[in-house]
């Protein structure tokens, strides 16, 4: 009688951990926020490409309001074969990207939001319209009452040893970044201040990094800065 061999039986794997409902819901968390992210971005790019060519058509105006301080007769200098085409699409992109704010304004909001609480979303909403205003108010100011002298100055500083022939590269770019971080610094200490009440800034930190950088600068010892 012969006697049956019985065949090993195949090994069997280890079954992959369950999945917990948690490490789902948080995979599908995350890559629903990158598509939102994603979306925005091309959204926000749309609407900046859309301003570039609205600023196109209307850059020789605004080129020619830049042009003022500098001299409504004046011509812009152009060393290079390639600087009247750079300040132009420059001046372009700079209008689009001012049309396009309120869309990133509203692209990065939505973004956001969801993610604060109704105080903090309180805060953000009623300080928004303060800071452009203030933005626009530096531009103002910068434009009225400091680019007028500035220019001046710089053009009749020692007319017998310089004579001032500004290309446009270099004179637009005084210009626009004046305009731009002059408007910047009017809204700076709202944004701050904001940025305090969501805690995301500390008031004390900021006070202590300002007061050690005026002792240092006075010579003072490490104990006049140290308080609590």
């Amino acid at each position: 009688m012969t006697q049956q061999v019985k065949k090993p039986a195949p090994p069997t794997l280890p079954s992959p951990p369950p999945t917990e409902p948690g490490d789902q819901e948080l995979r599908m968390s995350i890559l629903d926020h990158l598509n939102e992210l994603r979306s925005r971005v091309v959204k926000t790019a749309l609407a900046v490409a859309i301003g570039f060519f609205i600023g196109m058509l209307v850059a020789p105006q605004v080129l020619d309001i830049l042009r003022q301080p500098y001299g409504a007769d004046n011509q812009f200098i152009a060393l290079g074969p390639t600087d009247s085409v750079v300040s132009f699409f420059r001046v372009a992109l700079m209008v689009g990207g001012i049309l396009a704010i309120p869309v990133i304004t509203y692209q990065v909001l939505m973004f956001i939001l969801p993610g604060l609480t109704d105080k903090e979303r309180r805060y953000l909403l009623t300080a928004l319209p303060a800071i452009f205003a203030l933005f626009i108010i530096g531009v103002l100011f910068t434009w009225i009452l400091l680019i007028p002298p500035a220019i001046g100055f710089f053009d009749n500083f020692m007319p017998d040893l310089f004579n001032p022939q500004w290309t446009a590269e270099r004179y637009l770019g005084f210009v626009t970044a004046l305009l731009f971080w002059m408007g910047v610094a009017f809204e700076t200490p709202l944004i701050f201040f904001v940025l305090s009440l969501l805690g995301l800034v500390q008031a004390t930190v900021l006070l202590k990094k300002l007061a050690r950088r005026h002792c240092r600068l006075c010579g003072c010892r490490r104990d006049d800065y140290a308080y609590n």
